[in-house]
């Protein structure tokens, strides 16, 4: 599976950024989103930075991924989703039965 993963971009120049989260640390490609000043979030995938995030997005994707691996690895993920865990599921609008009609 490949997937891309928000790095925050520490130093760089034009063509290539060194930008790291989470203890991985990596040299991007730049060339798609240009030169970006440090502290801006990237989306990273295959050596190149794809586009630019904001921060509150580059956090929600990292939280998602940390959701990833935790059920991979077999943990409890009902904190990764607090706003869920306490609520029963509903469903959308669209996929509700037919209300029924009324005799007049």
């Amino acid at each position: 599976m490949c997937i891309g993963v928000p790095l925050q971009v520490m130093e760089g120049d034009d063509e290539a950024a060194l930008c790291e989260a989470d203890g991985r640390r990596e040299q991007l490609n730049m060339l798609l989103v240009g030169p970006q000043p440090p502290g801006t979030w990237v989306l990273a995938f295959q050596g190149s930075a794809l586009r630019v995030m904001g921060a509150d997005e580059a956090q929600q994707t990292r939280a998602a991924l940390s959701a990833v691996a935790a059920a991979l690895e077999g943990r409890d993920v009902d904190a990764f989703f607090a706003d869920l865990a306490a609520r029963e599921p509903t469903l959308p609008p669209h996929l509700m039965p037919p209300a029924k009609e009324i005799d007049r």
